[in-house]
């Protein structure tokens, strides 16, 4: 399933942070922010369900979009 969050990561400094707290909490899973993107887009590939985990995450705040 893949999950969309609009983010606060807006810099490479939060982008360096997240991404060190998703290798650690998503190990096997395919992710990526969209930084371009006006809402900071994260797209998470995951078989498992990850939102609570990502929308309570302590790094950088978040919310899933539909």
């Amino acid at each position: 399933m893949i999950y969309v969050f609009k983010t606060s990561v807006d810099s490479p400094s939060k982008l360096e942070s997240a991404s060190a707290l998703l290798h650690e909490l998503l190990p096997e899973t395919l992710w990526n922010f969209d930084l371009e993107d006006c809402d900071n887009i994260l797209r998470i590939d995951s078989e498992h369900e990850i939102v609570d985990l990502i929308l309570n995450n302590g790094i950088f705040d978040c919310i899933e979009l539909e």
